[in-house]
């Protein structure tokens, strides 16, 4: 399904779910945005874009990698037809979305995460700040090793196999810190289907969107 598929309301919907990136009640998708009609919901189900969880009262939704996808699509893209005036201002503002994102090389996930997601806080115990620094700086030394140059990129079970002596959370918390730094990237695989059972395991998830391989420019 492409972007001239959807109407403005599953459209609207679809970022709705991008901005929350994570499960949210189909009964308070109209307190963000439009309510989601059950023929637009089973619509954009059954075109893989979110799945449904049913099996909770209220059922909630939640958009797909292939979402993220068809998200990133309609950020910059034209509104859809018929769309009302603030419709088109919505998609103005993404329009400026767009070009940031372009401009540093960002993509969706680098911008929307879950509400419970909180910042660090600001000032961290000092033990507990040298050792996520300490852990940072083996995340970058095991990268220039297994580089074939900067801003190449390495698959992270071969990142993980170099640092296997790093607990698993301590690991992805510290990659989750390092993506927001300007010469790295954490960067899906556009191919899923080439992923090896230790490639999809070994993967860091971010803002709903799983991500297979790491890039550090410098």
């Amino acid at each position: 399904m492409s972007t001239e598929d959807l109407n403005g309301t599953e459209a609207a919907v679809l970022l709705v779910l991008m901005a929350e990136a994570s499960p949210v009640k189909n009964s308070e998708l109209k307190t963000m945005g439009p309510e989601l009609a059950k023929p637009s919901r089973d619509k954009l189900k059954n075109a893989g874009l979110i799945e449904v969880n049913s099996s909770v009262r209220p059922m909630t939704l939640e958009l797909t990698d292939k979402g993220w996808r068809t998200c990133g699509e309609l950020i910059g893209g034209e509104p859809p037809a018929r769309s009302t005036g603030a419709g088109k201002a919505m998609f103005t503002v993404l329009s400026g979305l767009r070009r940031w994102l372009d401009r540093t090389d960002s993509r969706p996930a680098d911008v929307f995460s879950p509400r419970e997601d909180e910042p660090a806080p600001a000032d961290p115990a000092p033990a507990e700040n040298t050792e996520a620094t300490d852990i940072e700086a083996s995340i970058r030394g095991a990268y220039a090793r297994l580089a074939r140059e900067p801003g190449s990129t390495v698959r992270l079970s071969r990142l993980r196999n170099e640092l296997r002596d790093i607990p698993r959370a301590d690991l992805d918390d510290a990659l989750a810190r390092l993506r927001r730094a300007s010469d790295v990237s954490l960067i899906p695989e556009e191919n899923q289907k080439t992923l090896t059972d230790e490639e999809r395991a070994a993967a860091v998830v971010v803002g709903n969107q799983q991500n297979h391989l790491l890039s550090i420019e410098s």
